[in-house]
C-alpha cells in the first residue's frame, strides 16, 4: 500500500490574495507531492521489507520512522519525508477560502487556556514571526496538561512524535510564502488568521 493524501478542498486560486494560485502550484503541486513520492519510494525499498511499512497508515509510519531513526540512515530520510507529508496535509486541510466562525467548544477552550482569543493570536503570531529558519507553528492539546499550547518544530519535526494532539499548524518554511510575501513573514502570518478552517480545528479538539 502506498501513502495517499487528501486532495485540496478548495480551488488553487481560492485562497487569493492570502496565498496565490502560483504558490499552491509549487507548494502543494511540487514540494508536497515530492515528499509523498519520496515516502512511497522509501516504503518500497527492499532493505526495509521486513518492517512491513506498507501496512502502516501515515501517522503510524511517521511514528515508526521516528522510533527507528537511529537504527538505519534510511530512516532519517523516511521520517523527514513522511513527517513532511503529514505536516503539509495537516496545514492545507486547516485552511479555508472563507472566514469561518469559531465553534463554541474550541473558542471556549482558547479563552480558558489563553485568557482570550486575542491573546492566542498574539502568542501564535509571536511564535510564527520569531521562528528562526524553517519549521512549523502548532496549536496542540498538550498530552501532559490537557491544555492548549503553542509549540514550534524545526524542519520536518512534528508533535505527533511527542504524543501531543495537533489542532492547527502554520508552515513557516520560506517556500510557503516567499512567492507572495518575499521576506515579509509577518504579513503572511497576519493574513493566516482570516483563513483558518475552525471547523477542522474544532473537529481535531473533540475527536
Amino acid at each position: 500500500m502506498s501513502i495517499s493524501v487528501n486532495a485540496l478542498k478548495y480551488a488553487p486560486n481560492a485562497l487569493e490574495p492570502f496565498i496565490s494560485a502560483l504558490t499552491i502550484e509549487y507548494h502543494h503541486g511540487k514540494h508536497f507531492q515530492n515528499y509523498i513520492n519520496t515516502t512511497n519510494t522509501l516504503i518500497a525499498d527492499p532493505s526495509l521489507s521486513s518492517y512491513k511499512l506498507d501496512e502502516l497508515d501515515l501517522v503510524s509510519l511517521v511514528k515508526k520512522a521516528h522510533e527507528l531513526i537511529n537504527e538505519k540512515s534510511i530512516f532519517v530520510s523516511l521520517f523527514n519525508n513522511a513527517a513532511q507529508t503529514y505536516n503539509h496535509e495537516f496545514y492545507f486541510d486547516g485552511l479555508s477560502a472563507q472566514k469561518v466562525e469559531i465553534p463554541t467548544p474550541i473558542l471556549e477552550k482558547i479563552n480558558q487556556d489563553f485568557g482570550s482569543y486575542e491573546k492566542f493570536v498574539e502568542d501564535f503570531s509571536k511564535a510564527a514571526i520569531g521562528k528562526f529558519g524553517s519549521g512549523w507553528i502548532w496549536l496542540v492539546l498538550d498530552h501532559n496538561t490537557n491544555k492548549l499550547a503553542i509549540k514550534t518544530t524545526t524542519n520536518a519535526e512534528t508533535p505527533i512524535t511527542d504524543l501531543d494532539r495537533p489542532l492547527l499548524t502554520l508552515d513557516v518554511w520560506e517556500h510557503a510564502y516567499y512567492i507572495d510575501y518575499k521576506n515579509a513573514r509577518k504579513a503572511y502570518v497576519d493574513a493566516f488568521f482570516d483563513h483558518i478552517d475552525w471547523n477542522f480545528v474544532n473537529k481535531n479538539l473533540i475527536g
